[in-house]
């Protein structure tokens, strides 16, 4: 199940959630050059999880979800621009665990 929040992908899968960009926040931003996680294991909904400068924009991503960060794209540092790629197994940012299933819910229907 995919849901969507704070412009990104949520997709679940048992009790890992994929966070990736959405297509709409791909084109607004244009071709990522830069990528830099932050140093977390937890976040809280709207925490920083990256931070990224594209060809339009320079911006923190923030998690649509509070979880524990179990694993980051860190494909996506040294070629940033994987971030673009329409494949969901290259352009997804951070897998998180420990979600609440209500805040998961709540977001809306991709």
């Amino acid at each position: 199940m995919t849901k969507r929040g704070n412009f990104l992908f949520v997709s679940q899968n048992g009790d890992e959630y994929t966070v990736a960009m959405t297509p709409e926040l791909q084109d607004d931003i244009g071709t990522v050059g830069f990528l830099e996680f932050m140093e977390v294991d937890h976040v809280n909904k709207d925490d920083a999880l990256a931070s990224l400068e594209a060809s339009k924009t320079v911006m923190e991503i923030q998690s649509p979800l509070t979880g524990t960060v179990v694993a980051k794209n860190e494909a996506a540092v040294s070629e940033p621009s994987l971030l673009n790629s329409a494949k969901a197994e290259e352009n997804w940012l951070v897998k998180l665990t420990d979600v609440d299933p209500e805040e998961f819910s709540a977001l809306e229907e991709a």
